[in-house]
């Protein structure tokens, strides 16, 4: 039997993880140096703002970072594994090709029964999952949701190419979405364009036992910018009509972690002042699904992002997908 209907789902508490490996601009720098391929601490910052990014270890998979996220996540709401009727990963790094990390994030923690899959729209993956667990809950599917998103993309990064490497992480991050009689998830509205898959891809897979094709992440880098930026905006500005709020209402942008340039030039186009964005990017890179939930879970534990605080959450990456949520925390 299906729990009834809620008027709205509110997050009730959020979490996030990083491997402990810190790997440095020029940590990286070093290692590229190593085949031949120049780079630099300052040639990284300028064209991305970026700093630092955490790697897995060798032995940690997608789920062991969604797990360690998702504990935090449940002991911030107060939650027990098993009060969870629905758990979504968002991620492009699955642990196998089937079943689904949800369902092994699941087993590891000791859950059963409710519904459990996978989001596949890379770094807008963790929007387009939050959103479907707040449909979810909103037409009586659940009434408690762990939504995820998690990613080790060092997994498929080629470190001869300095153009991608340098840009990515690994990470995960989590929160609790819950039925409520308050407001919350205000608004959201997700989009996709597969005209433009070639832009940002993994064009490699599996087939008879081997790897065919190419098995590293491929960008074109000024296409994906040009795209992001009209998309951000036209999607955000969208969101906010859905939920009559204005661009002023806002009190927090946390936007996908990609480049700083494309945030910068998000939070311009809204009118936001640069203090009034979350970013994280400078130390964890682009972790792809992750790094909306993960710079939710920085500013939250860090005492930026307050009860009753109005927050946009807007995300692009390959498909090429975009989208946005508009929620009062």
């Amino acid at each position: 039997m299906n729990p009834s209907p809620a008027n709205y789902s509110r997050i009730t508490g959020t979490g996030s993880h990083l491997p402990p490996g810190r790997v440095s601009n020029a940590d990286l720098a070093a290692r590229l140096a190593a085949d031949g391929i120049e780079t630099s601490d300052a040639w990284i910052v300028e064209r991305t703002g970026i700093k630092a990014r955490h790697f897995a270890d060798a032995g940690a998979q997608t789920s062991d970072l969604a797990v360690h996220a998702a504990r935090h996540a449940l002991e911030a709401a107060g939650c027990r594994p098993e009060q969870i009727d629905l758990l979504i990963v968002a991620t492009s790094t699955p642990d196998m090709i089937f079943p689904s990390t949800a369902c092994i994030v699941q087993r590891k923690l000791g859950m059963h029964g409710g519904a459990a899959f996978d989001v596949q729209a890379v770094c807008t993956g963790f929007v387009y999952a939050l959103a479907m667990a707040d449909s979810m809950i909103r037409t009586g599917l659940a009434t408690r949701a762990l939504v995820i998103g998690a990613e080790v993309f060092s997994r498929i990064l080629d470190f001869k190419d300095r153009t991608t490497c340098v840009l990515f992480g690994d990470g995960a991050g989590a929160v609790v979405l819950e039925a409520s009689d308050t407001p919350g998830v205000l608004a959201s509205e997700l989009h996709a364009d597969g005209r433009h898959v070639g832009i940002l891809c993994v064009p490699g897979q599996v087939a008879g036992g081997q790897v065919t094709g190419d098995p590293f992440l491929r960008m074109d880098g000024q296409a994906v910018f040009k795209l992001a930026v009209g998309v951000l905006d036209s999607v955000s500005r969208s969101v906010l009509a859905k939920a009559g709020r204005t661009a002023d209402s806002v009190r927090w942008l946390v936007p996908h972690q990609a480049n700083i340039r494309i945030m910068q030039s998000a939070a311009r186009k809204l009118g936001l002042p640069a203090d009034r964005v979350v970013v994280t990017v400078d130390e964890q890179g682009n972790t792809s699904a992750a790094s909306i939930p993960l710079a939710l879970d920085t500013a939250v534990r860090g005492g930026r992002i307050a009860r009753g605080d109005s927050v946009l959450l807007q995300g692009v990456g390959g498909g090429f997908t975009w989208g946005a949520v508009l929620l009062d925390f």
